[in-house]
């Protein structure tokens, strides 16, 4: 009978921990993202959530998953803000039309060499447009385009306003 037993609490000990061991993780890829305690936006904030903060999922259910952090705490956060590849640490500089929240994304992107980051042209676009002569005029308008930079808060407002992403309905 004492077999018996100690033999069922070896079993349950060795599923759990294999359990443990499978579980599934996600890393948060995007700042700004928060722990809610609903499947909401609007839901209330359990915790800001840095970008590479590693997570447990325990449960995927569509655009919002349950996860627990690295210190016990559960709740929700939107699918579009994690991935199960944890981000690099080098990213493309934040010059970009989005500028520095592309760039806190921490998308996985080389790096780009100096002629590309300047004029947002590949190397054989940039030889094409030295080769045939692109106007200065579109040089100018193109510098405008990737001079311009847009914050969090005007990101967030605009996927608010068109219902996309957390805020899609």
């Amino acid at each position: 009978m004492k077999k018996r037993v100690l033999g069922g609490a070896l079993l349950l000990l060795t599923l759990c921990a294999g359990q443990a061991l499978g579980a599934e993780k996600r890393w948060v890829v995007s700042e700004g993202t928060t722990l809610k305690k609903e499947q909401s936006v609007s839901a209330a904030n359990l915790a800001d959530l840095p970008v590479g903060a590693e997570l447990t999922l325990v449960e995927g259910e569509g655009r919002w998953l349950k996860v627990q952090t690295a210190d016990g705490k559960e709740g929700w956060v939107y699918a579009g803000r994690v991935s199960d590849t944890q981000p690099v640490a080098e990213v493309a500089g934040g010059d970009g039309l989005l500028g520095d929240s592309m760039q806190k994304s921490q998308i996985n992107t080389a790096k780009a060499d100096s002629a590309r980051s300047v004029r947002g042209l590949s190397p054989e676009t940039a030889a094409y447009a030295k080769q045939h002569g692109t106007p200065e005029a579109l040089k100018k308008e193109l510098d405008k385009i990737l001079a311009r930079k847009v914050s969090n808060n005007e990101v967030k407002a605009f996927l608010k306003e068109g219902k996309i992403g957390e805020y899609a309905q």
